[in-house]
């Protein structure tokens, strides 16, 4: 029979089409496999370019002795944490009850009606380091599967009664717009936390053998203007961050871009694999610190590593490769760009996820346009297209991700509609095309509640496509989270999309829906800055008045255009007399009113639509 993993949308589940174990994707399909036999359903989360889950599969699910245990006694799922978001997160919640090292590969056993009783990460093959081998926890797993079915159905209970509770108590938080105070005190806490000694967070002084991400999400927030003006000291705490990477391990000085993390706080020895999403918001970092080397290091991987051949960016490139006929993890990044040239370089994961590429199509235009980088743009236009292209679905709603054009078949999360739409929000300003906006407030619009009504008076944005359907049955949604690890929230991500709208005119109506996604969250991301930095970077966009700057020119290299694109404003957008006239008809009221002087290009420098006597001398714009 072929396998069920040969023509999913996934290269991580592709890559597993050819285990002797008899894999079911994720769906409905595969629990009710596991009622009609009655046994247990043992869930296997991971993505294609974990190094863990590699080996997992090496040794263990591609020996046939281990996949007849599987086979024999358990309904095997594998899920890529990439394509199914919401899984991962559900079931990491609950893995937490059974173990403390979270991680990947992720290895979960629940009922036939979805309900956990037992979690682990990676099991060797043999008993190693405190672990017991894998066909060790199977045996014993399916003897407490046939000899204590009530205690395995009461732990499994327990836990989505816990999960149930967990998000009641997330939806009580109280309702709070940070102000300027709270936002300066969570960027002072936020620098406490600086590693004083080799940049980035974490303890000065400390052992050296722990490890260190970039958490680009909190440096973001220490980059706002809000942040540099009422909390300096916390602002520098970026520059020095990012000139602590660039100058380390963590960057790959050969093909640019940075590593997924350091396993040592003085960013050495990485674990080598490069992602979209860690790239995408380090080259704004880049681009806000005007780093310009740096963007470049970063532009070139996405734009002649990731990116594939209809325009849209690959989720990941793997930390392993072979090298004399044997796996290796980073021996292809610790060669010269010499050696590497005679050798096949690690595979990159080509999945186009929607939101990921909003983050990478944002970063390319805005440091396209700062840097006069005119090819970033374009490759940023063309990663859109590929969006709109393969992820659009019929009924015009996303799919979460793409691959080889072919859209998958998981719907696009809060998150995805946020960030893609945010992505063609700076698109639109970096081409001065008001096409890309009507796209964004589309998206966004999908995601708005229908009226407040009194059954339903605080009813909150969403995903059109609703969470997803199997956990949603089985009672085994996440707790809602706003928090920001390596990448923006639901929540964060679907808040700058809106300002962004509101920013260039598209109404009131942004703003307010900003306000609410914020105010939600806005105590615990004060309270705890770490994790929530891309939704205190939205709060700090709110608690101040924004400055607008329109340049209207016939020539986009003309010298008042090339100043404007230097200042510190929240937008600034060149456009022609005929661009500004097709933003005004599509509804976007910053451009109203807004021509040439004769000849001559025309700044109009705005705070809060209230703007200045327009200039047509660079020397009138001031910083």
């Amino acid at each position: 029979m072929a396998s069920r993993l040969s023509e999913a949308t996934s290269p991580y589940l592709r890559a597993h089409a050819d285990n002797p174990v008899a894999w079911w994707p994720w769906g409905e399909a595969a629990f009710a496999e596991a009622r009609r036999r009655d046994v247990p359903v043992m869930v296997s989360i991971g993505y294609s370019t974990c190094h863990w889950c590699h080996v997992m599969a090496r040794e263990s699910f591609e020996d046939a002795a281990v996949a007849a245990d599987l086979d024999a006694g358990f309904v095997a799922v594998k899920v890529d944490r990439e394509e199914h978001p919401e899984v991962d997160a559900a079931y990491m919640a609950t893995a937490a009850a059974f173990t403390q090292n979270l991680g990947w590969p992720l290895t979960v056993f629940v009922t036939p009606a979805g309900r956990p009783f037992f979690a682990g990460t990676y099991f060797p093959p043999e008993p190693r380091g405190g672990l017991p081998a894998f066909r060790q926890v199977l045996a014993a797993v399916d003897e407490a599967w046939t000899e204590r079915r009530d205690q395995i159905e009461g732990t499994g209970g327990a836990i989505v009664d816990a999960l149930a509770e967990v998000r009641g108590v997330a939806g009580a938080e109280e309702h709070v717009l940070p102000s300027v105070d709270d936002l300066a005190a969570a960027a002072t806490a936020l620098a406490a936390r600086e590693d004083t000694e080799f940049g980035g967070f974490g303890a000065a002084g400390g052992a050296l053998e722990q490890p260190k991400f970039p958490v680009a999400t909190a440096l973001r927030f220490l980059q706002t203007r809000l942040v540099r003006t009422a909390a300096p000291d916390a602002a520098d705490v970026a520059v020095r961050a990012l000139a602590a990477m660039a100058g380390s391990d963590l960057a790959d000085r050969e093909e640019g871009g940075f590593f997924r993390y350091a396993t040592r706080r003085d960013w050495t020895v990485p674990h080598y694999e490069r992602m979209l999403t860690d790239n995408g918001q380090l080259l704004d970092v880049a681009t806000d610190a005007g780093d310009r080397a740096t963007a470049q290091g970063i532009a070139g991987f996405l734009l002649h590593v990731l990116v594939q051949d209809a325009g849209g960016f690959g989720a990941a490139q793997d930390s392993e490769s072979w090298i004399d006929g044997a796996r290796s993890e980073g021996g292809y990044y610790r060669r010269s760009a010499g050696e590497r040239s005679e050798l096949a370089p690690p595979a990159v994961d080509g999945k186009v996820v929607t939101g990921w590429n909003g983050l990478a199509i944002a970063a390319l235009a805005r440091a396209g346009a700062r840097f006069d980088e005119p090819d970033w743009v374009v490759a940023a236009e063309r990663a859109a297209a590929a969006v709109l292209g393969a992820n659009v679905l019929p009924d015009g709603t996303l799919s979460r991700a793409s691959l080889d054009e072919i859209p998958s078949r998981a719907p696009a999360t809060l998150a995805d509609y946020g960030a893609f739409a945010a992505g063609l929000v700076a698109l639109a300003v970096a081409t001065g095309d008001p096409a890309h906006a009507r796209a964004a407030r589309g998206l966004v619009d999908a995601c708005l509640p229908a009226e407040p009504t009194a059954a339903t008076p605080a009813a909150t944005p969403s995903a059109p496509g609703g969470p997803d359907r199997v956990l949603a049955a089985q009672g085994m949604l996440a707790p809602d989270s706003s928090g920001d690890g390596d990448e923006p929230s639901g929540p964060s991500a679907l808040a700058e999309a809106a300002i962004g709208l509101w920013l260039l005119g598209a109404g009131e109506t942004y703003r307010a829906t900003a306000e609410q996604l914020v105010a939600r969250h806005g105590a615990v991301a004060v309270a705890q800055p770490l994790a929530h930095g891309a939704l205190l970077r939205q709060a700090a966009s709110l608690a101040l008045p924004p400055r607008q700057v329109v340049v209207v020119a016939a020539d986009a290299g003309d010298p008042l255009s090339v100043r404007a694109r230097a200042l510190d404003a929240d937008i600034v957008a060149v456009v022609t007399p005929a661009q500004a006239a097709d933003w005004v008809a599509a509804g976007f009221a910053l451009f109203e009113e807004k021509t040439l002087r004769g000849e001559a290009a025309v700044a109009y420098d705005c705070t809060a639509f209230t703007c200045r006597l327009p200039v047509t001398e660079p020397d009138g714009l001031a910083n």
